[in-house]
């Protein structure tokens, strides 16, 4: 296991110094609460995805029709010509609209964070997505979530710092995690220092800790999203992907490393975190650089866990079982999205739960 030099140990978990009271603040519930819906974006652009979109429709759709089982799903489509492509490969249970036009697929990341007061009301914030730090076109992907409020009728804020839903894990009860390569970077937040960013992460989402997670900057175009790693079972309980043990390349290390500091890690509640291993699968089925070899990239809903299957059949039965007991009363469902995950990201990179009220 990779180390973690000893001063990062105390200055990566922090604590923010101002407690909030319980119920005063706006705050975004663990992803296990139970969902309105889920919503999704269609791709839709050949010079993003060139010959490789068709597959990743086909992967968008067969994810689509699948949360649909357990609950509303939203696909969002730039124009009419690609909404009603996304209709015949969706089927009628997914519900398609215009209304809110899209660049990409990757709604975890353009959306609006969507958060609960504890009085039976809904909020949004809009955490100024900027293309991951202007690496890809973002005209309409940058005003996805205001205008995903607005046609909720929902009021929204706007965040503090640039950001992106994929690069904060929050667990409901006052804990939110990130590595610093996404968040604190100047292609996103030029200027800001660690602490800055810390508090207005926090303020957004109504959270008293943050755990910092170094991270990797420049490999992938998320810099790191911890979603793809590591995340929030229920509060108190963390579940972390590990490489095979022949593994030394920079994710590997990179996965031993949250392992690590998450397993010295505290949360608001002063619990230290139960931190659950998974392991990665030993051979998959793509050749792209890019691939997202990640069981924990999944999306909870309503009744079931969707995530992803490599066609390594121990480490894909081994992954599905620790889903089932982490989760128990849903059914886990794996889908192969291979063509999906070539190009970058996941389940739930590409999907954003509405919480139910």
């Amino acid at each position: 296991m990779t180390g973690v030099p000893s001063h990062d140990l105390e200055t990566l978990v922090t604590h923010h110094r101002d407690h909030r009271s319980a119920g005063t603040d706006p705050w975004v519930p663990a992803d296990e609460a139970p969902h309105a819906r889920t919503w999704m974006s269609w791709p839709s652009r050949r010079g993003v995805w060139g010959l490789r979109l068709g597959g990743v429709q086909e992967d968008i759709a067969l994810i689509a029709r699948t949360i649909a089982e357990f609950e509303p799903v939203v696909m969002c489509a730039p124009d009419d010509d690609t909404a009603n492509k996304a209709r015949r490969r969706c089927g009628s249970t997914v519900e398609v609209t215009t209304a809110i036009p899209t660049d990409d697929l990757w709604m975890r990341d353009i959306a609006p964070v969507f958060r609960l007061d504890g009085y039976g009301g809904l909020d949004a914030v809009v955490l100024n997505f900027n293309g991951w730090g202007n690496k890809q076109i973002h005209d309409d992907d940058a005003l996805v979530a205001e205008r995903l409020a607005t046609r909720r009728g929902l009021r929204h804020s706007y965040a503090d710092f640039v950001g992106e839903g994929g690069a904060v894990e929050a667990d409901g009860d006052g804990t939110v995690m990130a590595t610093e390569s996404s968040l604190v970077n100047k292609n996103r937040n030029r200027g800001m220092s660690r602490d800055e960013i810390e508090d207005a992460v926090l303020d957004a989402y109504g959270a008293d800790t943050m755990i910092w997670l170094p991270g990797i900057k420049g490999k992938d175009i998320t810099d790191d999203h911890v979603d793809v790693t590591s995340r929030f079972i229920r509060p108190g309980v963390v579940m972390v992907q590990l490489p095979p043990p022949d593994r030394d390349d920079a994710w590997a290390r990179d996965a031993r490393e949250q392992f690590a500091i998450l397993s010295a890690a505290t949360d608001a509640r002063g619990r230290r975190l139960q931190v659950i291993p998974v392991h990665g699968p030993d051979t998959v089925r793509s050749r792209s650089s890019k691939f997202v070899d990640s069981y924990l990239n999944f999306h909870v809903v309503n009744g079931a866990v969707i995530t992803a299957q490599f066609g390594d059949r121990a480490k894909d039965a081994a992954a599905r079982e620790a889903l089932a007991a982490a989760f128990p009363g849903r059914e886990v469902v794996q889908l192969d999205v291979d063509r999906l995950m070539a190009g970058g990201g996941g389940i739930h990179c590409s999907t954003m739960h509405e919480p139910l009220p």
